[in-house]
């Protein structure tokens, strides 16, 4: 059984917080508080029911060296704005001067700890890291679902320290989502899939494949399943060491009939040059030109078989959304997924960049949930345990 933050008695008890505020940072500003804000709620009620709280995160990877470009200051000061309340700081997460301001915090204040990462203990989830770390709280509460597919000393690690450990409402709401409301989806199902990496999603389209009704694929990724097909996509991205693999997800597919790739690309010779592009079909794509997203005819069948859809879960950007010259397939499917949640479909959209995708085309809160989790949410709906999850079991 695992523990939810409800059933704690919080009060006048130090809460070890491990959160994900893996966020971007420019000038020492944040500038995407997406992670943040959704970590409130948690935060709130901890503080609301008397606890002393200890937050701790990783940020970027400074491969166990402290390095103030990555430092969680401007994080801290962020969450300070939000709260409108001062945040005690430490600049080594685990120093004796760390324990001391924990064990001086009051109920309802704030002890945020400096980067895990800067240890390379974290990462290699060494025992004494994680002892250390345990000393800052009597209770354990995992809210970090961006980690939850790593086995590191702060989420792993940590949780054998404490008897009273359990998950906060981010990862609450992320596990009603991705597990209950997909074992048993309304159908038909629709699976979409994007962005540059074909290897972290192998998995999820083998898994999908025996599930979905549709799968639609777009992003750099479809170039290696196209490339598998034998068709010649120029200079587009391709994992030649995933064509075999690509191979027997395409022949897997053929019975279902169910996995759709792009039928035309919007091309160019580079990205930073996108004023010059071209849209060709997926059988003449010139031998110097790289795709950078879907084309009009691609749109317009992936758009029919999200109408066609109760439950459509997508990870991943059609194409380049960054650069305006190839955001429109991002933009199109966004929309087109928009629309069709008002009247009752069902969406669910994970990743970074997805949600990066999102909030550029102010479209963010308009899915039915939006995960934190990138490698988190393509574990879980590939139907594998999360160790961080697991880790909680009492």
């Amino acid at each position: 059984m695992i523990k939810t933050l409800k059933t704690f008695d919080l009060k006048n008890k130090t809460v070890l917080l491990r959160v994900d505020y893996n966020v971007p940072i420019e000038n020492e500003k944040v500038v995407d508080d997406f992670r943040i804000r959704q970590t409130l709620p948690t935060i709130k009620y901890c503080l609301d029911a008397g606890a002393k709280l200890v937050i701790s995160s990783h940020l970027g990877r400074p491969n166990g060296k402290k390095d103030s470009s990555l430092s969680l200051m401007p994080i801290g000061e962020a969450l300070a704005d939000f709260l409108e309340m001062p945040i005690k700081f430490s600049s080594n997460c685990i120093s004796e001067d760390a324990h001391d301001v924990t064990l001086g915090l009051k109920p309802g204040e704030i002890h945020m700890l400096e980067n895990l990462r800067f240890h390379s203990e974290e990462i290699e989830n060494n025992h004494d890291f994680s002892a250390k770390l345990a000393k800052h709280g009597d209770i354990f509460i995992n809210d970090a679902f961006g980690t939850a597919h790593r086995s590191h000393a702060s989420n792993v690690g940590v949780a054998k320290h404490f008897s009273r450990k359990g998950i906060g409402f981010l990862i609450e709401n992320e596990l009603n989502f991705l597990s209950k409301s997909l074992s048993k989806p309304a159908r038909p199902l629709t699976l979409i899939l994007g962005g540059a990496k074909i290897d972290t999603k192998i998995n999820l389209i083998d898994y999908y494949i025996g599930i979905a009704d549709k799968i639609l694929i777009g992003g750099g990724m479809a170039f290696t399943l196209l490339k598998a097909r034998g068709i010649d996509v120029g200079e587009s991205i391709v994992d030649q060491s995933k064509i075999s693999a690509a191979s027997k997800l395409i022949n897997k597919a053929k019975s279902k009939k169910n996995l759709f790739l792009p039928k035309d690309v919007v091309c160019s010779k580079s990205i930073e040059n996108g004023s010059k592009h071209n849209t060709y079909d997926i059988t003449e794509i010139p031998f110097d030109e790289m795709g950078l997203d879907i084309g009009p005819k691609t749109i317009e069948s992936f758009s029919k078989h999200i109408v066609d859809s109760k439950t459509v879960v997508w990870n991943g950007p059609m194409g380049v959304f960054e650069s305006s010259f190839f955001d429109k397939g991002t933009k199109e499917i966004a929309s087109q997924i928009v629309s069709c949640t008002e009247k009752g479909l069902v969406s669910i959209m994970g990743g970074g960049d997805t949600a990066s995708a999102l909030r550029k085309f102010n479209l963010d809160n308009k899915m039915t949930h939006l995960s934190t989790g990138g490698g988190a949410s393509i574990e879980l709906l590939s139907g594998k345990n999360l160790p961080a999850i697991f880790a909680l079991e009492v």
